[in-house]
């Protein structure tokens, strides 16, 4: 009778929706990944809303583009420059704790005239809410009589899974973006191998050509023909 109280609260944990203590609060900062394409000569800037006593981490990284370089810049809500790198092919910062408001990351190509930049960024957020939602379940779900298993074992377990799978999840998505970088860069070794090798040939094919109409030439017979 108690392994079935068991199994049912740990279902009812795992379906139904998180109930919210003390009135609706504001929606969990879900991490977030983007791939875009930075034109020559210019920068762009995107904004990411934060909570307050969260860590936010940003992963960037130039997948293609001569180079494969930007400028980065991250602000505070407040205005505050907290990041400044030039000319870097991929990055990772984190600002703990954050304020609440939106940050401001930037990425600049400038100083390019000519190539276009393929950039990848992702947003990672730790926040304290999810402490809270926890909270939540356990007044919801738990019943009165005493338990064989500790629910709060239960519980701590399932989000330690869920972290170690969301971090897993971030770490495939960031490989992915370095396995796009290399691709992208031994494809254009590849074409510009391809080129020289046949400029080489023609070159050679040229060369041949007029070492035969030179030989040639050498051993004409100039006698003059007799009339």
């Amino acid at each position: 009778m108690m392994a079935a109280s068991t199994a049912l609260a740990l279902a009812l944990w795992l379906l139904l929706p998180p109930v919210k203590v003390g009135g609706a609060g504001p929606p969990p900062i879900q991490d977030g990944e983007f791939t875009f394409l930075l034109p020559a000569g210019r920068k762009q800037c995107f904004y990411q809303s934060a909570p307050a006593n969260a860590s936010l981490e940003t992963e960037y990284q130039v997948i293609a583009g001569a180079g494969l370089d930007v400028d980065f810049t991250l602000e505070s809500p407040q205005g505050v420059l907290l990041v400044s790198e030039s000319r870097k092919a991929d990055g990772v910062h984190t600002v703990e704790p954050t304020e609440a408001g939106d940050y401001k990351l930037c990425f600049d190509n400038s100083f390019s005239t000519i190539s276009e930049k393929l950039v990848f960024f992702e947003l990672i957020f730790d926040s304290l809410q999810d402490d809270e939602e926890v909270e939540g379940w356990a007044e919801a779900v738990e019943p009165e009589e005493m338990l064989d298993v500790k629910m709060e074992d239960i519980k701590e377990s399932i989000e330690t899974m869920r972290t170690r799978l969301e971090r897993s999840i971030q770490m495939l998505t960031l490989l992915r973006a370095f396995e796009a970088r290399d691709r992208n860069l031994q494809e254009g070794n590849l074409e510009r191998v391809n080129f020289w090798s046949a400029v080489n040939v023609a070159v050679l094919l040229l060369v041949a050509v007029l070492q035969v109409c030179t030989l040639k030439r050498f051993f004409q017979d100039k006698r003059p023909v007799p009339t």
